[in-house]
């Protein structure tokens, strides 16, 4: 039986870091500093209010190559083949795969290297593991992260 983790939450500003390296992020704050679901890298859906669900690659964690172990705790999921503003938009947000955990890189471009392995195996999961086989997320506070099995 299939397993998600779940967060609900309100897209935040962030400080932009991910469009400039060409893979624009919608950011929720974690209720979850201490990191009851491990930080790393997954693939995942993302679904709007109006019912909308668009596949996802989702970071979660400190972003080690910025900001190393202080960094706040928050999920950032790059939409795939998503152009627009989700600020202040309240999105529901399935983890169903973790592809790695999270690594500091020496550099952008190795980091830019690690993203586009990243999307091209959450957009093969997402293939795999379409949209309308996910749990419905039901209700909880923002930033929560929950269990939920299909």
């Amino acid at each position: 039986m299939p397993e998600y983790f779940v967060v609900r939450g309100t897209v935040e500003s962030g400080d932009k870091r991910g469009r400039e390296l060409g893979f624009p992020t919608a950011n929720i704050a974690l209720r979850d500093q201490d990191g009851s679901l491990g930080d790393g890298v997954w693939a995942g859906w993302a679904g709007r209010a109006d019912g909308t669900r668009i596949p996802a690659a989702i970071s979660v964690g400190r972003r080690p190559t910025y900001y190393g172990a202080d960094g706040y705790r928050l999920l950032e999921a790059h939409l795939l083949d998503f152009t627009g503003d989700l600020y202040d938009e309240t999105l529901v947000v399935w983890l169903g795969s973790h592809l790695r955990d999270q690594e500091k890189y020496s550099s952008a471009e190795d980091l830019i290297t690690a993203l586009k392995n990243d999307i091209a195996t959450a957009t093969q999961w997402t293939l795999e593991h379409p949209a309308a086989g996910l749990p419905e997320p039901g209700e909880s506070p923002l930033g929560e992260v929950r269990r939920l099995t299909t």
